[in-house]
């Protein structure tokens, strides 16, 4: 039977040394499944184990997100239910004297004060020292610039830091907008880290875009990590793009004015609206590319 409250701990986080807290959503914070992917990768660097999760009980419409059956890892007669969770898995990092605390998750779809409640009695009860939340943005922006990084932080030294500028974006949020004003509200330190992701690869894993991000929170812990990984899944996506964009005019001509309407040096902060009448329909191209893409998946993989 699910607990009467969300927030299930494994362990007791005592004696954690300065943990941050990292948390990514799938969903509408994660174009190009971005985020996840570098929270994933986060946990996986160093030798982790679980530490808490929330009971999706009153958070998830299974209807929506449905809950999946399968054969237990020691029987090939009994199946278990899978739920959707919120998994937490915290790593010591050998170099630095500093701990990670990762969670990754569907975005909930109910309830989201009560929801960020335990994300925020997690981080008192680790004393987390920073709640860092990661996203990815669908942005009119060219895959052959650097990926562009945008975000907020409630500490101007800790902006400076992550080598973020305060996005100027207004309208609708997600979770990760509720959790960062509730923590801002609660007096626990947070900042948000988003990378812009180009529109016309939506639909389709973005390797380079989750190695910025990795990066850049790398660069917060003050260590380093094997990136080969992602290097190469990087390699093959920026490979595969181009091979697109040299076979098809009409795609190169709208990267080339994607490039011309965003200087290497110009900070990109998300979609712009009201596309230009040169510029070919933005559904067909998605579909073009990304047909692409996943032809060319099996050979990478």
């Amino acid at each position: 039977m699910p607990s009467t409250d969300p927030l299930i701990m494994f362990e007791e986080p005592d004696g954690l040394r300065r943990p941050i807290l990292i948390m990514a959503f799938s969903g509408w914070n994660d174009a190009a499944e971005s985020a996840t992917t570098a929270a994933r990768f986060l946990g996986q660097i160093w030798p982790s184990r679980p530490l808490a999760s929330i009971d999706p009980e009153e958070f998830y419409h299974f209807g929506l997100s449905r809950p999946y059956v399968r054969f237990k890892s020691d029987s090939r007669n009994e199946r278990e239910i899978v739920w959707p969770s919120t998994d937490f898995s915290i790593s010591r990092l050998p170099s630095v004297d500093r701990d990670l605390i990762v969670g990754v998750a569907i975005e909930p779809h109910l309830k989201w004060r009560t929801y960020c409640g335990a994300v925020l009695e997690l981080a008192r009860r680790s004393r987390a020292s920073l709640v860092l939340t990661l996203g990815a943005l669908l942005a009119e922006v060219p895959h052959t610039r650097p990926v562009k990084l945008v975000g907020g932080a409630h500490d101007p030294e800790l902006a400076a830091v992550l080598g973020i500028r305060p996005s100027r974006y207004e309208g609708p949020t997600g979770i990760i907008g509720v959790l960062s004003t509730l923590c801002r509200e609660e007096g626990v330190p947070a900042a948000s880290l988003w990378a812009n992701v180009p529109h016309y690869v939506s639909g389709v894993e973005n390797p380079k875009a989750a190695l910025a991000l990795v990066r850049r929170v790398l660069t917060l812990l003050g260590t380093e990590a094997d990136l080969s990984e992602l290097v190469e899944a990087t390699r093959q996506f920026e490979g595969n793009l181009d091979e697109v964009v040299g076979q098809n005019a009409k795609i190169a001509e709208y990267v080339k004015t994607l490039e011309r309407k965003q200087p290497e040096d110009e900070e990109a902060v998300g979609p712009v609206p009201g596309s230009s009448d040169e510029l070919p329909p933005s559904a067909d191209l998605v579909a073009e590319i990304e047909q692409f893409l996943r032809q060319q998946r099996p050979e990478s993989q």
